[in-house]
């Protein structure tokens, strides 16, 4: 077992997720990368200043513009969206989540028990469905009105044909086309994805897999059963021997990280990566292509892996909430507070919005960790270089930086 410091384990974990120490990526083909990287995208309909998976693509690569993902996914069919834990994920992953799919399906007793309830509940919809794909070729829920369907109460919709079109999704039968102002255009499987990628592997060989993803996107992973790794489709019931064989061969490492009383697992394909940075090194294949976090700082979306879910209380000693969903008199910050990044330390957070009437960015409020960064001359830099991109990012006109309270760090990104 390796045991490694707190800094370490911070570090690698940024550094696996694309963030530390600064982008390592530029263009399309660099969207591209990134998202292999990432392992999922998670997506999120929300747009408030930009959508989260978009903020999480700008935190990551150079000169990322909004959407570069969707033409990655929807027109060039090189990655593909699913699950009840929605994300992106490679297309050419797709025979190891097909197996997923069909135990979903199936009823494997590690997958939602609703998916096959609704096949039950609405099979002479589904089978509606599948026809009308089979004649048209593409097909929306709104291509059907309310008046015209057998309404429903699910939260996944509120049509016997949208709850229909979500099953024949989520076992695999249907895929998504192309997506309008964010909302799914389904088409037949085959329609989407290359033929090659439609088959279902060994299922012994997706469990292998699933495990090692969930791995790699967490960088360092207890391989608890939490809600968001079960819709991801890890199988628990199984996941201790498929664990300890994983461990025999070297292909996962148990990590011990100094202050964290669980055991944690990593890629044993990652040993050489935390090996450099347990030394002190920038890995070769870290190296950043613009201003490092120190340079300037990174503004993590609300759904990154890094911070979300209680992570940046754990890795960083960060308490953060996303209170998007809760009451705005139970608020302690803001509706769309999102940490900054700076070094490999998350040090301050701050509320936004984007006013598309006059297209001003305007910062609604910024919190430091420690007050003292008020004063920071490296800091106030940083951050007025940070919220310049984000800036051009959102392709707005202006900043209206009024309410940040430090005035050092108020005039800096005014200026900037």
């Amino acid at each position: 077992m390796l045991t490694i410091d707190l800094e370490t384990a911070r570090r690698f974990i940024l550094g696996k997720q694309g963030l530390w120490p600064g982008r390592r990526w530029r263009g399309a083909r660099g969207v591209e990368r990134a998202l292999h990287a990432l392992e999922y995208l998670q997506l999120d309909p929300l747009r408030v200043i930009a959508r989260s998976q978009d903020i999480q693509l700008h935190s990551r690569v150079l000169d990322y513009t909004p959407d570069q993902w969707e033409t990655l996914a929807y027109r060039k069919r090189k990655f593909f969206d699913w699950g009840g834990w929605l994300a992106t994920r490679p297309m050419d992953e797709l025979p190891y989540w097909r197996v997923v799919m069909h135990r979903e399906r199936d009823g494997h007793p590690d997958t939602d028990p609703r998916i096959r309830r609704l096949g039950r509940e609405h099979a002479d919809a589904i089978a509606e469905m599948r026809a009308i794909l089979s004649e048209r070729g593409t097909v929306s829920n709104r291509d059907f009105e309310m008046a015209t369907r057998t309404r429903t109460q699910s939260y996944r919709g509120r049509k016997d044909s949208a709850l229909a079109l979500y099953y024949l999704w989520r076992i695999g039968d249907v895929m998504t086309h192309h997506r309008e102002n964010f909302e799914r255009i389904y088409a037949l499987a085959e329609a989407v994805a290359p033929a090659a990628f439609l088959r279902e592997c060994d299922p012994a060989e997706a469990d292998r897999f699933l495990i090692q993803k969930e791995i790699s996107f967490h960088g360092l992973s207890r391989l608890q059963r939490t809600a968001d790794a079960f819709h991801r489709g890890v199988p628990f019931s199984q996941s201790k021997p498929i664990r300890e064989a994983l461990l025999a061969d070297g292909t996962l490492v148990a990590v011990q990280v100094e202050g964290w009383k669980p055991v944690h697992y990593m890629l044993g394909s990652d040993a050489r990566l935390l090996a450099d940075v347990a030394a002190g090194r920038v890995p070769k294949a870290w190296k950043p292509l613009g201003p490092t976090t120190t340079d300037e700082v990174v503004f993590l979306a609300p759904l990154d892996n890094v911070s979300a879910r209680g992570r940046a209380k754990l890795v960083f000693g960060f308490d953060y909430v996303w209170e998007v969903y809760k009451p705005e008199h139970q608020r302690k910050y803001g509706y769309y507070t999102m940490p900054i990044l700076w070094g490999d330390r998350l040090v301050a957070r701050f509320d936004s919005r984007l006013d598309r009437v006059t297209n001003t960015f305007i910062i609604l409020g910024l919190w430091l960790e420690d007050p003292a960064l008020g004063k920071d001359e490296a800091f106030a830099e940083a951050l007025a270089r940070g919220f310049a991109r984000f800036k051009t990012f959102l392709g707005a006109d202006t900043l209206n930086a009024k309410a940040i309270p430090a005035p050092m760090l108020r005039r800096r990104v005014s200026a900037a």
